[in-house]
């Protein structure tokens, strides 16, 4: 009966490998479907129409603006006026006369053109400056999808790896527990003995529950990053994992990292141009600025609805045209533009230091980086010897408990050494593969990883 309810757990183990095993994924594969898909760099594509939507923004200020308007105006009392009766007839009195009609109306239009205006130039630099942040923000974004992709992708290669050791030493237990069976059924074998072993096999049996569980949220965070529906399914290739070891016997040649490529700088470097042009904007408000304006109009006056079909009180019409210049002159806001310049340059001054900050974490990075490659390439190396020297002296162990020659705490130390060994080259192999990673995205080259 146990031996049945060993079987269906490794059948069901089986089965969750399958769902994992459909449509295989390759790296570069992963990594274009990211591209294609991932709203977050989506997003900032979105923020790349809407540079120049605001470069057009600012261009129409320096186009010329056209304005019409209509009125029709119905005067219920009309403006009065007093007048000195001597001059109508009427000496010692005072008249009150109506000025004006009844009815009015007009329509026409207004003419705008600036002829010079700093803060508009300015204002157009910016916002072509503008445009290159948003394309640089979205490269930015697209390096850190390919980076986030690319990490998830080899940590799940370790994790099938280690799913792949896991099973390779549930079956070595299962066949122990079926060899000890066998003696303690013949009297040859301890039942303390068995159920050590079935202890063990409990054990291992319930970490590959927990690193299946580990695959498949790693496996979700990937279809997050990658923007593809959760529940699709894909497997990872085996092979990529062995190219590892060789691509690490490599002799290593690091490039020294362009610190002024980098786009992490350069995103910097376009914020501290687009402060530059604010704080010329906030100057350029001390200028006088000179617009051309034009305007026309065609008016209408009637004592009665202007529309009435009455020869004695028809409607007068008449246009009225004029052009012209105006200027404006700031002479004094109260120390109001002088703060935002000041603030400006405050600003400016902070992204000096975010550079300076930004240029020693990059620094330290790669540094580091450097660093753990040189560790692992030697730990890949004693690992593997390890392990493979830990497979020897478990089946030799093995061999010897069967034939009576050691004892099962022997045995089952040299199965926990294996297993220890194991995972430390795959953890060796993780490790080595971030750091690559890291070099790569140092000197520039993650868009490499797509070939």
């Amino acid at each position: 009966m146990k031996r049945l309810k060993l079987s269906l757990i490794l059948l069901l183990g089986i089965g969750v490998s399958h769902c994992y095993a459909q449509a295989p994924l390759t790296l570069p594969e992963a990594l274009k479907f990211a591209l294609n898909n991932n709203q977050g760099l989506a997003r900032t594509r979105m923020d790349e129409d809407m540079g120049k939507f605001k470069t057009e923004e600012v261009r129409s200020q320096a186009l010329p603006q056209i304005n019409g308007s209509a009125n029709y105006t119905d005067n219920l009392q009309l403006a009065k006026s007093i007048l000195p009766g001597d001059a109508l007839g009427k000496p010692g009195e005072n008249v009150v006369l109506a000025f004006g009609v009844k009815y009015g109306a007009s329509a026409g239009a207004e003419l705008n053109q600036q002829i010079f205006n700093q803060s508009v130039f300015t204002g157009l630099k910016a916002a072509k400056a503008g445009e290159q942040y948003y394309k640089l923000a979205t490269q930015q974004s697209t390096e850190d999808v390919i980076y986030n992709v690319t990490q998830l992708y080899y940590q799940l290669l370790i994790t099938q790896e280690n799913l792949k050791s896991l099973d390779s030493n549930i079956l070595k237990l299962t066949d122990l527990v079926g060899a000890t069976k066998s003696q303690y059924d013949n009297g040859l074998a301890k039942k303390i003995d068995l159920d050590r072993i079935k202890v063990n096999l409990t054990n291992f049996q319930t970490q590959r529950i927990q690193t299946l569980n580990q695959f498949a949220m790693q496996t979700n965070n990937l279809k997050r990053v990658m923007g593809m529906p959760l529940e699709n399914s894909f497997s990872i290739p085996m092979t990529p994992l062995k190219d590892i070891e060789s691509s690490a016997a490599a002799v290593l040649k690091y490039d020294q990292m362009n610190m002024e490529d980098r786009t992490e700088m350069r995103v910097l470097r376009k914020q501290e141009e687009l402060q530059l042009f604010q704080k010329k904007a906030y100057q350029a408000e001390n200028y006088p600025s000179l617009s051309l304006f034009g305007r026309y109009s065609y008016n209408g006056m009637s004592n009665q609805w202007m529309f009435a079909k009455d020869p004695v009180n028809s409607t007068l019409w008449y246009g009225t045209s004029a052009i012209g210049l105006s200027l404006k002159i700031p002479i004094f806001d109260g120390f109001g533009r002088r703060s935002k310049v000041s603030q400006a340059n405050v600003t400016i001054r902070q992204l000096q230091y975010t550079m300076d900050e930004t240029k020693l974490a990059l620094n330290t990075q790669y540094e580091n980086a450097k660093l753990t490659m040189r560790t692992n390439i030697t730990a890949i190396n004693t690992q593997k010897e390890n392990m493979e020297l830990a497979n020897e002296v478990y089946y030799s162990t093995q061999n010897n408990y069967k034939l009576g020659l050691a004892g099962l705490t022997d045995l089952l130390n040299a199965e926990t050494s294996l297993t220890d060994a194991q995972n430390s080259y795959n953890n060796a192999l993780l490790q080595y593969k971030l750091a690559e990673l890291d070099i790569i995205k140092s000197q520039g080259n993650l868009k490499n990883l797509l070939n």
